[in-house]
């Protein structure tokens, strides 16, 4: 199969120059609203429905979505689509009811941490902050790495590609091309978030979700008229058997991965800061429960297009040409068949998905560590004004940005990516899900229960990603495997792990600790 991109600079390249250029001015306009910290992370809390929808439909599919779930399409086929559909059901059931999202709305915080501070105190607020960022941080740290890695492939500017007899300039570009490409989309990203905040980040979000929305179809589209419905259906079949669409039947995943997909989008869709971020800037809880139920099944697309994709390079690619290197089988199979102009907009959805994921990323771990960690350092000192919270909050989001380029080009990234993305996840969902399940519903929770939940829940995540990367074996085949791996001990089972623990963490810790003789600061007599 021709393995050469259709990529047009000319054509191509000023479609998507064109979507940058817009996005940069509308993002960098509305600065001039930002006059308090308020506004910066929040956007004055006066966030509509509609407004919501897309924000947080555009925020929650960026490249590093798009690649994971090809590369789940590609080696699972339809099966792999089960956390989309569980992350579905959660966030209609969720919004419809109330759950958590209530009082969380409710109480007028600005971070989940700001709330656990009410109940458990001031000690496990900051507790809570450092592992929402630890575990936010290391799972954002592969986001630049897969944009970059999705659009040198698919374009074609790659060190595998390079033109012995083409220029300096660009043997340098082609050779370089992954730190280019990365650092140009942390620039892009960095300079309107840091100067506008949420309100550039509302504001570009819903530009991207248009774009990003137009791109996906236009491609989904132009795979099923070229590849056929009957084809996909009847590749993954052939390799798979039923496991391409029963996620219990399929001997990867199995039902410790249906469990820990339910467990962990259920506590995404109640604790991920930045789906969280979304309702406790809505005009009213109303608000933002409507914005869940209207968001609902956008999270089945979420993982279902570039499901289909992956599929599709399933389908067309041969083995060879995607070897052991299956997360990169999808834009190698749209660099040939997407044309002239259309790659143009693809290339342009792509990086709205992950301009406006990025961008919200960042500004939703600098809106913690702003308010929860930085916290304890200003009691008992004169309040920060205004201007300087801005300045302090738009300095942290530019040390993030650092830190992303840099943790992106020296982790490599090995295995499944779905399953880094949820066990980084899973440092701090455990937990905190269990905390502010809690914190809403258990009178007798407490900051021993609350202290040992934390712990235990970040501990357990912690330790399979060090043991996965370092506790190296020979298997039977003389490959260099993991430890982990090759005894059954998959993400699945460590997530699971570390939720079961939490929960039992919380309900122990809180029945030891002595009950108090009188009524706490944060449990007030009735």
């Amino acid at each position: 199969m021709n393995m050469v991109a259709a990529f047009s600079i000319p054509i191509d390249g000023s479609i998507v120059g064109l979507y940058l250029i817009a996005t940069m001015v509308a993002g960098i306009m509305v600065r001039k609203y930002v006059g308090k910290v308020e506004h910066f992370l929040m956007a004055g809390r006066e966030m509509n429905v509609y407004l919501g929808i897309a924000s947080l439909a555009a925020t929650e599919f960026g490249i590093v979505t798009c690649m994971s779930q090809a590369q789940n399409g590609y080696a699972y086929g339809f099966a792999g689509s089960t956390p989309g559909i569980c992350q579905a059901v959660a966030m209609m059931l969720i919004g419809l009811t109330g759950f958590c999202i209530k009082p969380l709305r409710d109480s007028g915080v600005t971070t989940i941490p700001e709330m656990f501070e009410k109940r458990f105190g001031p000690r496990i607020r900051w507790a809570a902050g450092v592992v929402i960022v630890l575990g936010g941080l290391l799972n954002m740290g592969m986001f630049l790495r897969m944009g970059g890695d999705f659009l040198v492939n698919i374009v074609g500017y790659s060190a595998a590609n390079a033109d012995p007899s083409a220029g300096p300039a660009m043997q340098f570009i082609t050779t370089h091309a992954l730190e280019l490409t990365m650092t140009v989309l942390l620039l892009a990203v960095a300079v309107y978030t840091i100067l506008g905040g949420m309100l550039s980040v509302l504001v570009t979000d819903f530009l991207q979700f248009v774009v990003m929305s137009v791109g996906l179809i236009a491609v989904t589209v132009l795979i099923l008229v070229n590849v056929g419905w009957d084809k996909l259906v009847t590749t993954v079949d052939t390799k798979y058997g039923s496991g391409a669409f029963n996620p219990f039947a399929n001997p990867l995943l199995g039902w410790s991965y249906v469990l820990f997909q339910i467990l962990l989008n259920t506590a995404a869709t109640l604790t991920w800061q930045t789906t969280i971020q979304r309702l406790l800037a809505s005009k009213d809880t109303r608000t933002g429960r409507r914005i869940f139920t209207g968001t609902s099944f956008f999270f089945v697309c979420r993982f279902l297009i570039p499901g289909l994709w992956g599929m599709a390079a399933l389908a067309m690619l041969a083995p060879s040409d995607v070897g052991d290197k299956t997360l990169l089988a999808m834009p190698k199979f749209l660099a040939t068949v997407v044309p002239v102009g259309l790659m143009g907009l693809l290339v342009a959805a792509m990086l709205a998905a992950d301009m406006s994921t990025d961008s919200s990323y960042m500004l939703t771990w600098g809106s913690v560590i702003y308010n929860d960690i930085l916290a304890p350092f200003r009691k008992n000192r004169p309040p920060v004004s205004e201007k300087r919270g801005i300045l302090y909050n738009r300095l942290i989001v530019a040390l993030i940005g650092v830190f992303l380029l840099i943790y992106g080009l020296w982790y490599e990234m090995k295995g499944n990516l779905w399953d880094y993305l949820t066990i980084t996840g899973t440092i701090y969902l455990a937990s905190m899900s269990v905390l502010l399940v809690a914190c809403c519903y258990w009178k007798r929770a407490n900051n021993w229960g609350a202290a040992a939940a934390i712990v235990v829940g970040a501990i357990i995540p912690v330790a399979f990603l060090v043991l996965e990367k370092n506790w190296m074996v020979t298997n039977a085949a003389k490959k260099e495997v993991s430890w982990l791996s090759e005894n059954g001990i998959t993400s699945a089972i460590a997530g699971l792990a570390a939720f079961g623990c939490a929960i039992a963490a919380m309900i122990v810790g809180s029945l030891l600790k002595p009950k108090s003789a009188s009524p706490s600061a944060a449990e007030p007599a009735a």
